[in-house]
């Protein structure tokens, strides 16, 4: 039986921003208003910045979000993620989770960082960021800037995990798995590619199409057979099956093709991300509070703060006194309170509050620290292409 349901914080719209300060509305004022940001020294004497980033800044890449004009939640109100229980244990759920894991996982192995991604890179190169946190699982900012550390707060889905032994195995491995297991699925994605429903990045597109994508690699077909959807055990718990609490040997058994039998009662692969209602690793965690403590500043890129573990990090901020710029569309959760108590006519050395795009500020923020930057590498100008930034970064995570 599906459990009660569990409501998903902010699903509406979140109020309007104040823009800080008041010439912040286009591009040039809100570059100038950053400008000031990063170049004012800090009062504690940190000389960079932590960049907090989530669904926004990969909205470019042609992925959805969730709470931006186009959002999930805006556009798809019958929206309902997957939660940890849940997955773990219903055998139905994990058929619909994986089967529709299996039709979008192509559109987010075929993305790539946009604009935004290298400006965080070229930040870094000007030495102003000194590391990442991203609540995305799609892997762009490490292969934008594999250089610049990133914690990633919320998992990946580059790999699977066992739910039992925790061994990792590569998601490519994993999707070639379920289309052996799951031939009739797998020539119809062949068919969706082949009409390019997965190419566009217009959702009204996609619907007209008979399909609906939401975040994280999720493709919702109305109707499907999820039922009939297989998926394999972990390879590691069927040679060798984990102790149970009584430590008796786990029994795990797949089917004649090597599906997992739902008489096993260990061997659950699922996606190496945090989950709703799942802990966040406490390793992660802690290096997450740990860039926030050693941080002068605090960027915020494309997310409106609505879960709980992005929005304590800009309150731990907050309370350390250190500047917070937030650049995002759309309303974020409290903000008020981030920027509470600023000179009205600070510049941007306090705060800033941007509703712009980060695919089109970002650059030219970079440009202008270029030029007005002492360092000998900003002499060099920036490409902000996709084409030419490492793009065998990501296979090699892949592999």
């Amino acid at each position: 039986m599906r459990p009660p349901y569990m409501r998903i914080p902010y699903t509406d719209a979140l109020a309007s921003p104040t823009i800080f300060p008041k010439a912040a509305t286009t591009i040039s004022g809100a570059v100038e208003a950053l400008q000031k940001f990063f170049q004012v020294p800090s009062a504690r004497g940190f000389p960079s910045t932590v960049v907090l980033t989530g669904a926004g800044i990969s909205v470019a890449s042609g992925l959805a979000d969730y709470r931006g004009p186009n959002g999930t939640y805006r556009v798809n109100k019958t929206y309902r993620p997957i939660y940890y229980n849940e997955f773990l244990q219903s055998h139905e759920a994990r058929k619909r989770y994986w089967a529709r894991s299996f039709l979008g996982w192509t559109t987010l192995l075929k993305g790539k960082p946009n604009a935004g991604h290298y400006a965080v890179k070229h930040l870094g190169d000007l030495g102003l960021v000194q590391s990442v946190i991203t609540q995305n699982v799609d892997s762009f900012h490490p292969k934008a800037h594999p250089g610049l550390p990133t914690i990633e707060l919320h998992g990946y889905l580059r790999s699977c995990v066992c739910t039992s032994c925790h061994e990792e195995l590569p998601r490519d491995t994993f999707q070639n798995a379920l289309a052996r297991l799951n031939p009739t699925w797998a020539a119809f994605l062949q068919e969706i590619l082949a009409s390019g429903a997965l190419d566009t990045e217009n959702p009204d597109e996609r619907r007209a199409k008979g399909l609906r994508t939401n975040p994280d690699g999720d493709v919702d077909l109305p109707d499907a057979p999820y039922t009939t959807f297989r998926y394999p055990a972990c390879p590691r718990c069927l040679s060798t099956p984990p102790a149970t609490a009584d430590g008796s040997p786990a029994k795990v058994e797949v089917d004649a093709d090597g599906a997992w039998n739902p008489e096993s009662t260990a061997g659950v692969l699922k996606p190496a991300v945090t989950m709703f209602g799942e802990n966040i690793k406490p390793s992660v965690k802690l290096a997450a509070d740990q860039a926030i403590e050693n941080a002068g500043r605090l960027l915020v890129l494309g997310t409106s703060l609505a879960t709980y573990s992005a929005w304590r990090l800009a309150k731990k901020a907050k309370d350390r006194n250190i500047p917070i710029a937030i650049i995002n569309l759309g309303g974020v959760r409290g903000e008020d309170a981030f920027f509470a108590n600023l000179d009205p006519f600070q510049e941007g050395a306090q705060g800033v509050r941007v509703e712009l795009s980060t695919d089109e500020l970002l650059p030219a923020l970079v440009e202008q620290m270029r030029q007005s930057s002492s360092i000998e590498a900003a002499q060099e100008k920036y490409d902000h292409g996709v084409e030419d930034h490492g793009a065998s970064v990501f296979k090699d995570m892949m592999s």
